[in-house]
């Protein structure tokens, strides 16, 4: 999934986050899995209609933090 080159995806597979809501009620990690399972791939999404590709580096903070911490702005 984090292999996607954003300049060839085809944007009509993928999810437009301005679009998705998750149960603000469900704890971290119930959000976390409601969100990948709607937007079908974390690494590569729409915002607002513009293609976004989310990198981490190995030595940064994890994809759970990073996923956490977005979720938590989408409330």
């Amino acid at each position: 999934m984090r292999n996607v080159d954003v300049r060839t995806v085809d944007r009509n597979q993928l999810v437009d986050i301005t679009k998705i809501s998750v149960n603000n009620g469900n704890d971290t990690e119930k959000r976390r899995q409601e969100f990948i399972e709607k937007v079908k791939n974390p690494y590569c999404f729409l915002v607002g209609g513009v293609v976004v590709k989310v990198a981490f580096s190995e030595d940064g903070s994890s994809f759970e933090k990073q996923s956490e911490d977005m979720l938590l702005k989408l409330g």
